[in-house]
């Protein structure tokens, strides 16, 4: 190999380090896992039927102690109603949510109801109490029984009971057939 001019650096270093060998392609560095994509769709869908569902409680007037409960399908004749209102279906089975928090009312108010379902109940009464706690709060349990029944397609009707079986801290529930 001939001398390199002086002046040429790179010529000066590569006879000063001599003959290279390349290196072998080295893998990628690792990268951090993707995130999971997110169901952005059923988040929203979840979103719009919650603002959907508190649209509709806030359009319903919050029960005080005494109100009565009162609630009628179309469907469902205003004779069979009146019978109803006045305790004249005998109650097939009864479920007594005294004491319960909301939470623990709800989640036996459903099984309840899927239980009056399954063994064809007619009517059945639901004990909430009055919520007469403290003057100034509302009946937690009433609202929540309210809003429960409102929404099942198996409930026809329901109304307070008379007051000798229960008055406005008792409802009585007029439920479909399979």
């Amino acid at each position: 190999m001939s001398e390199p001019p002086e002046d040429d650096d790179a010529a000066l270093f590569r006879q000063a380090i001599g003959e290279v060998k390349p290196l072998a392609d080295a893998a990628p560095p690792p990268r951090r896992p993707r995130p999971r994509p997110a169901a952005r769709m059923a988040e929203r869908d979840e979103v719009d039927a919650r603002s959907e569902f508190q649209r509709g409680l806030d359009d319903l007037a919050l029960l005080e102690a005494g109100d009565v409960l009162s609630f009628r399908r179309d469907n469902v004749p205003p004779r069979v109603f009146q019978r109803l209102r006045k305790g004249q279906f005998s109650a097939q089975d009864e479920l007594d949510l005294h004491g319960a928090t909301a939470t623990e009312a709800e989640r036996l108010l459903r099984q309840f109801m899927l239980e009056a379902h399954a063994h064809e109940h007619g009517c059945v009464r639901i004990i909430h109490g009055k919520g007469r706690r403290n003057e100034r709060e509302i009946p937690v349990l009433k609202n929540l029984v309210d809003r429960l029944l409102r929404q099942r397609s198996d409930v026809l009707a329901f109304h307070s009971a008379p007051p000798a079986q229960g008055g406005t801290g008792a409802v009585l529930v007029l439920l479909a057939r399979r």
